[in-house]
């Protein structure tokens, strides 16, 4: 397997990596087309109703609390915040009670240099569910997040949890140069080694910010709007880029293909067709492995890219409400 059969998001700091051209048959999805998107009023981010509580290692995590019924929590991505989840906190709290946190040094969550690495931040959520005494919790990890749940349930098992939500994360993102191309499939690997080492390196440099954008171009679909796309960059730069970097190093090294097949909680995978960040063969992989899980696809136009849940909120929101119960 050659470096040509991997495809980033990111942009190295020697050259830029190209996306893969997926054109493959979709699959039956759940609902059918979705409505026109931004069709719905939704609330401005300094609407979202904040707490916080302090870690068992002395950090201050923001969260934005709304509703009341069955408690689901929503997990960002890698460099992302909250926030993000704008669109889905108001339709969820209608009938949830809906917790979205800025995990630690995201968002308004406070920045600190250690614990940036998966087992910590799944430690984190063991913690605010524990503190906010939360059972027969729904988990939506949103790329990143998806890790956090894996690794939630390797450490902690299902204690707490009734189903969980994958939203467009491959089971492991560095290839492995030995790798079969149907093991590169199945991972949904998007970077070499040394393009981690590169990418890493940037976002520690002066180009971190240009990264960020030109990373962020690559996860949307071409129908997101100037607007959108810098409000998600603006989401990114919350984050300082060079603890973005350390946390990216370990995230992209975690391998969660053995912990995936192992999973016997209710399982929702949702894909974008066009993902420039989590292949969507891998998520089929996924599917595969959890014995009952359900799994859809948003088609490109229908905003499925990395971020068809802020491109495409309609659908998403009526996807997850079904799937709530």
């Amino acid at each position: 397997m050659g470096d040509t059969n991997v495809a980033s998001p990111l942009v190295a700091s020697k050259s830029p990596i190209n996306l893969q051209n997926m054109k493959l048959a979709p699959p039956e999805s759940l609902d059918a087309i979705a409505p026109p998107r931004g069709t719905q009023s939704y609330p401005k981010e300094s609407d979202l109703p904040r707490r916080a509580f302090a870690t068992s290692d002395g950090v201050q995590l923001s969260y934005i609390r709304q509703g009341s019924g069955r408690p689901i929590v929503l997990i960002h991505g890698w460099s992302q915040c909250a926030e993000q989840f704008k669109y889905q906190i108001e339709p969820l709290s209608a009938r949830n009670d809906v917790i979205a946190v800025d995990q630690r040094s995201h968002g308004e969550s406070q920045e600190v240099s250690y614990g940036l690495k998966i087992s910590r931040l799944a430690k984190d959520l063991y913690e605010l569910l524990t503190e906010l005494d939360l059972n027969e919790v729904a988990l939506l990890g949103h790329s990143m997040g998806s890790s956090v749940i894996w690794c939630y349930i390797d450490l902690f098992g299902p204690e707490r949890l009734s189903k969980i939500i994958l939203v467009d994360q491959s089971p492991f993102l560095t290839s492995d140069p030995h790798w079969t191309q149907q093991e590169l499939e199945d991972s949904g690997a998007i970077f070499t080694a040394q393009q981690v080492f590169e990418i890493v390196a940037a976002l520690r440099s002066k180009q971190a910010e240009q990264v960020t954008r030109q990373g962020i171009d690559g996860i949307v679909t071409k129908y997101a709007t100037a607007e959108m796309k810098e409000w998600i960059v603006q989401c990114n730069l919350q984050m300082p880029r060079d603890l973005a970097g350390t946390l990216a190093y370990n995230h992209w090294h975690m391998d969660w293909r053995d912990l995936i097949p192992r999973i016997n909680l209710p399982t929702l995978i949702i894909s974008g067709r066009a993902s420039g960040a989590a292949p969507w063969k891998s998520q089929e992989w996924i599917h595969r492995q959890i014995k009952g899980s359900q799994f859809e696809v948003f088609e490109e136009a229908e905003g499925g890219q990395h971020f068809m849940f802020i491109e495409n909120p309609e659908k998403f929101n009526r996807m997850i409400i079904k799937y709530l119960g």
